[in-house]
């Protein structure tokens, strides 16, 4: 039986299991995903001994992304660019490999849901300046966007993920994300405000393009606020459940040995767990 899991600390919030158990059951294949509560004090020691537990891979949430990735022999280019590692898997030589699927799931997600979004070559707005931030900025200019715009609430952090990243990359003040959206295409929340049970994200989208796309990373709730007033001015959007399941697709080709569908029926069953739909 193949076996893998998520780490985290901790980890019960997790949704991986959902999606990776939906999949081993519809593909019909003899394996297994489980939760793991690793301590930060232990995570070298679990990574060290993955093979003898019996997984041949593993997801990873926080705290463990940057660690994860400096406990592997061998890391992917996303990986290395964003800093950390969601999706771990041990090669035929029982090497820990690392890998960061965030900016695929995002990018798989914002084509599928909103093809196009990019065909007039406008800025980008990014809200935020964490990990999914620098995961987002990373498939964005991969995909070829030209000029990304940042706006944290701490300045700073902006400014040196802009300087990570380079010229295409630029800072502006929190304050000034509202009037910065005239002219963008595209305006994505990779913070968690608007997040249930976090505080609102207060955003004004007076100044955004009518052809703009919104895209929200957060999936609870699944529309957000900023998308329902979004899709009432007309602007297209994408909810952060697509890129949640898209991101998990890698992982489980490495650990399983097939490349799963993200489905309908998929996103249905992740969006009834959150007591949606």
């Amino acid at each position: 039986m193949k076996r893998a899991c998520v780490i985290g600390w901790p980890v019960e919030h997790s949704r991986s299991p959902l999606i990776h158990r939906y999949w081993l059951k519809q593909y019909g294949i003899d394996g297994a995903y489980e939760k793991e509560a690793v301590r930060p004090e232990e995570l070298a020691q679990f990574l060290g001994s993955l093979e003898e537990r019996g997984y041949a891979g593993c997801n990873v949430t926080l705290p463990h992304k940057e660690a994860a990735l400096q406990a592997a022999s061998i890391a992917d280019e996303a990986a290395r660019a964003i800093g950390a590692a969601n999706t771990l898997w041990l090669d035929d030589s029982g090497r820990l490999n690392a890998g960061n699927t965030d900016a695929y799931g995002f990018i798989t997600n914002l084509n599928a849901a909103a093809p196009g979004w990019n065909d007039e070559g406008r800025p980008v707005m990014v809200l935020g300046a964490g990990g999914a931030a620098r995961a987002i900025v990373h498939g964005l200019l991969a995909e070829g966007a030209a000029h990304i715009m940042l706006a944290n609430r701490t300045r700073g952090r902006a400014d040196a993920l802009a300087a990570a990243f380079g010229p295409p990359v630029t800072a502006v003040d929190w304050q000034q994300r509202g009037s910065a959206l005239a002219g963008c295409g595209l305006l994505v929340n990779a913070t968690s405000l608007g997040m249930t049970g976090k505080d609102p994200l207060d955003l004004d989208l007076a100044e955004l393009p009518p052809k703009a796309v919104v895209a929200d990373i957060v999936y609870a709730p699944l529309e957000t606020e900023l998308l329902a007033a979004a899709r009432a001015r007309g602007n297209r959007t994408v909810d952060g459940l697509g890129m949640l399941l898209h991101q998990a697709v890698p992982g489980f080709a490495r650990w399983f040995g097939v490349r799963p569908e993200v489905s309908p029926g998929l996103r249905d069953h992740i969006a009834a767990s959150l007591g949606e739909g």
